[in-house]
């Protein structure tokens, strides 16, 4: 992941409650790949990014409640 998108892998992490930390491969170069690591420090960045994707998937869709 490039900068802008583990902003955005962040923001959804945190939006729906996926644990893990988004971390620079280099930690001297914010400007290198980034990853997501566990509690562990173990890359787990694939599955993260699928539970990102299958979070953003089901999202409650918009309506209406009519009352009487």
């Amino acid at each position: 992941m490039n900068t802008d998108a583990a902003f955005e892998v962040y923001a959804a992490m945190r939006q729906h409650g996926i644990a893990g930390t988004v971390a620079p491969v280099t930690p001297n170069d914010p400007a290198s790949t980034w990853i997501v690591l566990d509690a562990d420090g173990r890359d787990v960045t694939t599955a993260v990014l699928a539970r990102v994707a299958a979070a953003r998937a089901q999202r409650a869709g918009r309506g209406f409640i009519v009352t009487r």
